[in-house]
Parts: C-alpha cells; sequence; structure tokens
C-alpha cells in the first residue's frame, strides 16, 4: 500500500476573471497513491482549478497556495508544473491527427540524439509505452487513424514518458463508448496499484462512485466537502445532493405527453459511406415520429445513428442513394442543409464545438446565426433585434451568463448546450434532432435539459433523441428505435422498453420471445 500522506494540498484558491470570481476560497487535499475526484456542476470551478495547478493560470493570477510533495510551488506555466511530475490531460485532446504516435508522445519531449532526434530510440520506448498502457498499434499509425479511445490512452503515454508523479484528467470517458470507458478505468486502477496519483474530473457518477477513493465536490466555484469513498456509504444520490446542494429525487421531470398524428416519415433511407464506395452506412432505414412525441435511437459506437441523423439534415453527411422523407403526408426534398431548414428540420450535433458553435462569437452572434433573416433588414442585420431575442432565448432557457454579448467560449458546457439548442430553435423547426444532448455535462444540466426538451415536444414539435446512456432515453423518451450496423432493427415502446430489450435489439440479436 502507497503512503498514505498529502501529496498535494491547495489552500485558500481565489481565482477572479472580469466581473467573475471563479474561485472562492478553495481548498484541497489529495492523498499520495489514490485516485481522487472532483465533481461539481457545469461553471463549478473544477476545470479552473485544475487550470490554476497545472499553470495554464501561472502563479500571481490567483490568490492562495500550492503545496507539492511537501513543499510551496509556484508555477509559471504548463512547462514548470510538467518538470515538477503534474500533468494534466484537457477533455479535448491536444494530440495533431497528421503527426504519428511516436511524434506526438514525445512533441517537446524529444529524445535526443548527439545531432537531432534518436528515432529508434523513440519508437522504442513508445512501443513500450504502448504496451503499458494497452493499446496495440503501431507506434508509426497517424492520429488520425486512430478512435477516441485509443487517442485518449495515447494522451496517457504521453505522459507516462513526461515521467508524471500526478496525473489529472479532465473527462477523460466523456466521449468514449462503454468498453472504451471501462479499458481507460482498468488502466487508471492499474497504475494507481503502481503508486502514481490521479486526479479525476468526470461527470459520469456511477464512474466516480466506482473507481475514486476520495470525492472533492465544488460547488458555485466553493468547496462544499470531501468524501470518503473507502470508508463505505457513498452512492450517486449522495454526491448529487453535494453537487447540486438538494435531493434530486428524480433524474427527469414529471411530464405527461401530449401526443398527436404523425407527420415526419423516413422510409428506405439507404446512404453510402463518404470515402469508402460500396459501404453503407444507412440501409434501408424507416422511422416515423409523431407531433408532441419524444423518439428516442439507441446504438452501440458506429452502429450508424448519427449517420442516418446527418444524412436526413440536408444530406450533410455521406452519399444518398435512395429512400423519401414526407412532412405532413407530402414528399420533400432535403438535397441540402439549407433545404431542412427551410422544410422545418433542426439538427443539434453531437460535437458541439467542433460542428456546432463557433467559439469566437458571442452568445447573440451565435442565437441568430442559422435564421439571419429573422433579424434582418433586407442584406443588413438589425442588430438591436438580434440582441432582444438573444436575450429572450438566454432567460428563457436559462443560460447562466449576465449578457449574450459575452462568448461562447466563457460558459460552462451545459450552458453551451443551452446556447446550441437556443441557435436551432431560432429557426422555428417542426422536427428537431438531438445528437447526445446531455454529453460532457452535469446532472443538473442534464435535468433542465430534459425540461427543455419536453416543452418542445409539449408545443407540438416532434423531438429525436440520439444517446448512447440506455437510462437516459427510457427516461425521457415516449418510443425507441434501435439501430444496428446501418439498419433499423427494432422499435419499442416506453411501457415495453427495458435496457436488456434494446440491448438485444442494438446487438443485432433477435427479440426475446413473449
Amino acid at each position: 500500500m502507497p503512503d498514505r500522506h498529502a501529496v498535494l494540498e491547495m489552500r485558500s484558491i481565489t481565482k477572479e476573471f472580469p466581473g467573475v470570481r471563479a474561485l472562492d476560497d478553495v481548498s484541497l487535499a489529495v492523498e499520495a497513491g489514490q485516485i481522487h475526484a472532483i465533481c461539481g456542476e457545469n461553471g463549478a470551478g473544477k476545470s479552473t482549478l485544475m487550470k490554476v495547478l497545472s499553470g495554464v493560470y501561472p502563479h500571481g493570477t490567483y490568490a492562495g497556495e500550492i503545496r507539492y510533495q511537501g513543499e510551496p510551488v509556484e508555477f509559471k506555466d504548463i512547462r514548470s508544473s510538467e518538470q515538477a511530475g503534474i500533468v494534466i490531460i484537457h477533455q479535448e485532446l491536444a494530440l495533431i491527427p497528421e503527426l504519428s504516435i511516436t511524434e506526438n508522445i514525445f512533441l517537446g519531449n524529444e529524445v535526443r540524439a548527439r545531432v537531432g532526434i534518436d528515432w529508434d530510440a523513440a519508437r522504442r520506448r513508445a512501443t513500450e509505452l504502448l504496451a503499458r498502457v494497452g493499446l496495440r498499434a503501431s507506434p508509426d499509425t497517424l492520429i488520425k487513424n486512430l478512435g477516441v479511445g485509443q487517442q485518449q490512452l495515447v494522451e496517457i503515454a504521453r505522459a507516462l514518458a513526461k515521467d508524471v508523479r500526478l496525473l489529472i484528467l479532465d473527462e477523460p470517458t466523456a466521449a468514449l463508448n462503454e468498453d472504451d470507458s471501462e479499458h481507460l478505468l482498468d488502466l487508471l486502477r492499474g497504475l494507481r496499484a503502481k503508486g502514481l496519483t490521479c486526479i479525476m474530473i468526470s461527470h459520469k457518477l456511477g464512474e466516480i462512485e466506482e473507481i475514486a477513493d476520495t470525492i472533492t465536490i465544488i460547488r458555485d466555484g466553493q468547496t462544499v466537502e470531501t468524501l470518503d469513498v473507502r470508508a463505505g456509504g457513498i452512492d450517486e444520490d449522495r454526491i448529487i445532493r453535494g453537487m447540486v446542494g438538494r435531493s434530486l429525487a428524480s433524474r427527469f421531470p414529471d411530464h405527461a405527453p401530449r401526443i398527436g398524428e404523425v407527420f415526419f416519415e423516413v422510409d428506405g433511407w439507404t446512404v453510402e459511406h463518404p470515402e469508402v464506395p460500396g459501404r453503407l452506412v444507412c440501409k434501408q432505414s424507416a422511422f416515423h415520429v409523431r407531433r408532441g412525441e419524444i423518439v428516442g435511437f439507441a446504438g452501440i459506437m458506429g452502429a450508424g445513428r448519427t449517420e442516418l441523423a446527418r444524412s436526413i439534415f440536408g444530406r450533410s453527411y455521406g452519399r444518398y442513394l435512395s429512400g423519401t422523407i414526407r412532412m405532413d403526408g407530402r414528399e420533400i426534398s432535403v438535397p441540402d442543409v439549407r433545404s431542412a431548414v427551410r422544410h422545418r428540420i433542426a439538427y443539434v450535433s453531437e460535437d458541439r464545438k467542433a460542428l456546432g458553435l463557433n467559439l469566437l462569437d458571442t452568445i447573440q452572434q451565435t442565437v441568430v446565426s442559422a435564421n439571419l433573416p429573422r433579424v434582418s433588414s433586407g442584406p443588413v442585420i438589425d442588430h438591436d433585434k438580434a440582441f432582444l431575442a438573444a436575450d429572450d432565448y438566454r432567460r428563457s432557457f436559462g443560460v447562466k451568463s449576465p449578457s449574450v454579448r459575452d462568448g461562447v467560449s466563457t460558459l460552462s458546457g451545459g450552458n453551451q448546450q443551452k446556447v446550441l439548442l437556443a441557435k436551432w430553435m431560432f429557426t422555428e423547426p417542426e422536427l428537431l434532432i438531438l445528437d447526445e444532448p446531455t454529453r460532457g455535462i452535469d446532472v443538473g444540466a442534464k435535468y433542465e435539459i430534459y425540461g427543455l426538451v419536453q416543452r418542445l415536444a409539449d408545443e407540438g414539435k416532434g423531438v429525436v433523441v440520439i444517446s448512447s446512456e440506455l437510462p437516459e432515453l427510457l427516461g425521457l423518451c415516449d418510443r425507441i428505435y434501435t439501430v444496428f450496423e446501418g439498419r433499423v432493427t427494432g422499435e419499442v415502446a416506453r411501457a415495453d422498453a427495458t435496457q436488456e430489450v434494446l440491448m438485444r435489439l442494438m446487438t443485432g440479436a433477435p427479440a426475446a420471445a413473449r
């Protein structure tokens, strides 16, 4: 057993930005050789605290003291914290897609030869590190040819190459499927057994409960409490109570659906992969949506749910081969995104930062961007009109920001998701497709998003929800379709839906006999 002493202490950390106190007298102690989780709602200050620790926010830009291995430290940048053995892996992975695994692992930390870089030694060392993290790949493989879970392992290999002693992981499993998540958690257990100390930020409370030794909860920029998981008695409900300041009796708002007639139908939808001729990503897919209905789509990673959604939304993915779309019984053509918007179809991407938001824009610019004619006089945007429209959505969607002139990059993940939802609601859609709408946001923000989705359905709109979390689909949706290898394999009413039923259909197994 590793020695149980505090390897890290952060004392009375206070960090301010213009008009905002992000951290207010936060204290934290992490024992050597443990996995210490930090939990809190979006915007609570978790990532800010870790950026203070790692030198992203250098000493002098915050108040308080950091003690590492018993000594006070004053990191001026990331390099200085890494030299002390502290390495942070951010939620947005910092790998260069066009470079190899070896090049990424040793970027800025090159294996020197007498002249230049010793690439043979670097490849040998990279091979050893890949074996240590359990990634079976050639060290010459380009990052762009790896899945997200594999890229996460490369990030950890890169940290190990820097002789890491304190590893910080910010939402390490947010974009991973269940198998990749479990592999990563097993890797962290193995590193802990060898004495490595980890700090982990995550919204997946089941994972936190499973792997953490201790948990510090932060709320509104202040330390609420630290829980000792090893002592027992800590479950998801206990963590949630600390995060939101109250007991969350139900993860979903009460809702009595008011479902009308079928108004949106897809039939025979077949789409080819954009880069692999002959490979079908959608195979004769068919489904329908009623007004006032929330329809779920379940499937394992790579099943084709996102490909189906994006191809329907103005054929923005793949090469259309065949199939029809009908709205209110009339066949419509949606060859591009503009026509999809014109036909009142909206799609909220699973990757809000890459495909949904321009992080250089303000809230106001984002909200009105998909429907500029609504706030324009001819070719000229009426900025007063745009401000009032965006501010109305800010208030009605509960976006936590004092002004719509603030940048979307300053918002927490949950508030960014609300802004993205507002952007597409501003197009006045009849059908709203939400792809992983609660990925990477906390339980309190999820509850708010669920309420917004239910409100939209109550207005008579049809809502499609794609989610990798089966409990989310079961708790939110009125009906659920399953997808496997590009085919719609089942349709299950809410009353008949269980995780077991869905999983059978998601894996291509025949439905159980009734």
